[in-house]
């Protein structure tokens, strides 16, 4: 197998171009613009998850995996906006650390520290992760691509089968493997059955820490200030037009005050797209391969994924690559 057909160019679609194209495989990625998730201003690169410190069975090798991207893809020029500074995990209470400590696995570096500043007042514990982080989604995608070399075809696949791709206007792709990498808009344009979660981000003139703070909502550095994030609407069974209700605004906001002063700082804009839940990875019935459904954890697990996922393509497979 020498060629493949990538369909989406967020996150899971671009590592999977770039693991791809190393192998040897020429690629071309088709992609309709649309892959709001993966443009996330500033990802947190966060093992330990939720207000319970859920730790998924690959969250380090994930981590790993991501963080090695990142190094390799700056020694070689391109500009990827990140910081490997670790995440402070405020808790409220002894309840919430108990069920974290159940949570952390032991190869996990982890500190417990004191909270201090810049956490505000009521918190009784905090978790410090040093090898998590925030990485800036939109120059990480861009830069998988651009070193993935690959033909990007810029349009939407309107069908597929195991070996070619058929664009919007009849254009027609023929290949020796076809990746499905869609997100949110690519599932429902696909008449999936799936569910979707809606989350915001407001920009923010200034970081307020610098390293990312997270217990329900999250500040964090980015690029150009910071962000505080983190709010979701009710999950849908289909794409929605992105939007921010004033109820999550005011819970957003809320969340952010409970984290730290914000007095000080000034909101500039705000980001807003919807993440695909419920991961599939491997190969379908049809023969055509999917890594979707990554949810919140993108950048986390999905080039690790991926980096398996192009394995198993460039072989031809193997009886463990069902679809999951």
């Amino acid at each position: 197998m020498n060629s493949a057909v990538v369909v989406g160019a967020g996150i899971a679609g671009a590592s999977v171009a770039y693991f791809l194209s190393r192998a040897g495989v020429n690629v071309t990625v088709v992609d309709a613009g649309l892959h709001a998730a993966s443009h996330v201003p500033s990802a947190l690169i966060n093992p330990v998850r939720g207000q319970s410190g859920q730790v998924d069975a690959d969250a380090l090798a994930g981590m790993h995996q991501t963080w090695a991207l990142v190094e390799d893809l700056t020694a070689r020029g391109h500009r990827i906006p990140h910081g490997r500074t670790g995440v402070l995990r405020p808790m409220p209470d002894d309840q919430t650390r108990a069920r974290f400590g159940r949570h952390l696995p032991a190869d996990l570096k982890t500190q417990w520290v004191a909270p201090a500043a810049p956490l505000g007042p009521g918190w009784a514990h905090a978790l410090f992760l040093p090898d998590a982080g925030w990485v800036d989604g939109p120059a990480l995608c861009a830069a998988l691509l651009s070193a993935s070399g690959a033909r990007l075809v810029t349009g939407r696949a309107e069908c597929w089968t195991a070996h070619a791709v058929t664009l919007a206007g009849g254009e027609r792709l023929n290949t020796g493997a076809v990746v499905v990498s869609g997100g949110s808009v690519g599932s429902t344009w696909a008449g999936e059955e799936r569910t979707h979660r809606m989350g915001s981000m407001l920009l923010l003139d200034r970081a307020v820490s610098g390293v990312p703070l997270s217990f329900g909502a999250y500040l964090s550095p980015d690029a150009r200030g910071g962000v505080l994030g983190g709010t979701f609407e009710a999950p849908s069974p289909t794409w929605e037009a992105p939007r921010l209700p004033l109820g999550s605004l005011r819970w957003l906001l809320e969340r952010g005050a409970a984290l730290t002063d914000l007095r000080a700082v000034q909101v500039t804009g705000r980001w807003t797209g919807s993440r695909l839940s419920g991961l599939r990875v491997g190969r379908d019935d049809a023969g055509v391969w999917h890594l979707s459904g990554l949810s919140s954890k993108g950048f986390l697990l999905g080039p690790l994924h991926a980096r398996r996922l192009a394995e198993q393509v460039r072989s031809g497979g193997t009886p463990t690559s069902p679809l999951q």
